[in-house]
C-alpha cells in the first residue's frame, strides 16, 4: 500500500493517510464536491482495514469543515471504530482555545461511535 499525502488549500485540508497506522487531516474542509475529495480516501481506508497495524492513530486537527466533510470524517471514523478495537485506535481531536463548536462536534462524533477520543486544546 502506498501513502496518500495531499498537500491543503485554502478550501481543502492537508491530508496523510500512512500504512504504517498513522493518519492526519488538518486545515480547513470547505469543498463544493466533497465526494470527489473523500472518496478515494475511504477507499484507501478500505484498503488499509484489510490488514491494519496494531495500532491506528488519528490526527483530526480542523480549524473548519463544512456539512458535506462532516459526513466524511464520520463516515472514515466510523469505519475505522467498527474494524479496530477501541484499545488499537487512537482518535486525537484538536481543536483551538475556546472554540467550543470543534470541540462538541468531536464530543459528538465520540458520543455516536462509542469511541474514547483525546481532545487536544491548543492555542
Amino acid at each position: 500500500m502506498e501513502p496518500i499525502h495531499i498537500d491543503g488549500t485554502n478550501r481543502t485540508p492537508f491530508v496523510s493517510l500512512d500504512p504504517s497506522g498513522k493518519f492526519r487531516i488538518r486545515g480547513r474542509s470547505i469543498h463544493e464536491n466533497p465526494s470527489k475529495f473523500f472518496d478515494p480516501l475511504m477507499e484507501w481506508v478500505k484498503d488499509y482495514l484489510k490488514n491494519p497495524m496494531e495500532t491506528t492513530i488519528v490526527d483530526i486537527e480542523l480549524e473548519y469543515f463544512n456539512s458535506g466533510a462532516s459526513r466524511y470524517i464520520l463516515d472514515i471514523l466510523t469505519l475505522l471504530t467498527e474494524k479496530i478495537a477501541n484499545s488499537n485506535l487512537i482518535i486525537n481531536w484538536y481543536f483551538e482555545d475556546g472554540d467550543d463548536d470543534l470541540l462538541e462536534r468531536g464530543q459528538y462524533y465520540e458520543s455516536i461511535l462509542n469511541t474514547k477520543f483525546n481532545f487536544i486544546e491548543f492555542q
